[in-house]
């Protein structure tokens, strides 16, 4: 018998994670959502991966693309966090954003600590989500930013032991 809904969420509260927005852009139209979900698969070659709610209206552009960008938080974005995990904003979620791109052309977001361009080369069936694996083809990093967290249902920072 497997752990019941609540227990296994309040577990998962647990666990802290980066904050990262996946973008994509399939033509004209931009997509992009907030994951938490999201982590390093391989080095040789150079593969990443998030999940995706099947019920994100992300995933389908994210699927006709077939490109993503995982734009990794600063701690002072979590007001743009909040924007892109918001149920019912899909087309606004860029309005006002001055977005780069790498050779994908997914957007990338400006301020990031970091961002990994990527061509999907995988999705995986996984109950209520869908994995994605990309492939990195190009990657950006602000070494002076420190990245956003997520704890127990909370935006936090780094501290350092001992400090």
């Amino acid at each position: 018998m497997a752990v019941g809904r609540e227990r296994y969420k309040s577990v998962l509260r647990r666990w802290a994670s980066g904050v990262s927005v996946v973008t994509t852009r399939a033509g004209e139209r931009l997509a992009g959502m907030t994951v938490t979900s999201f982590t390093a698969v391989s080095l040789d070659p150079p593969l990443v991966s998030f999940c995706a709610d099947k019920k994100a209206l992300t995933l389908p552009v994210l699927q006709e693309a077939g490109v993503f960008a995982v734009n990794v938080l600063a701690v002072d974005q979590h007001e743009l966090s909040a924007r892109f995990a918001l149920s019912g904003n899909e087309d606004l979620r860029f309005d006002g954003i001055e977005c780069g791109a790498g050779p994908t052309g997914a957007p990338w977001l400006p301020g990031t600590v970091a961002v990994l361009d990527c061509r999907t080369v995988a999705t995986y069936d996984a109950g209520d989500h869908v994995i994605c694996v990309g492939r990195v083809e190009e990657a950006a990093l602000d070494a002076t930013r420190e990245p956003l967290l997520y704890y127990d249902g909370a935006y936090r920072r780094l501290a350092a032991i001992g400090s």
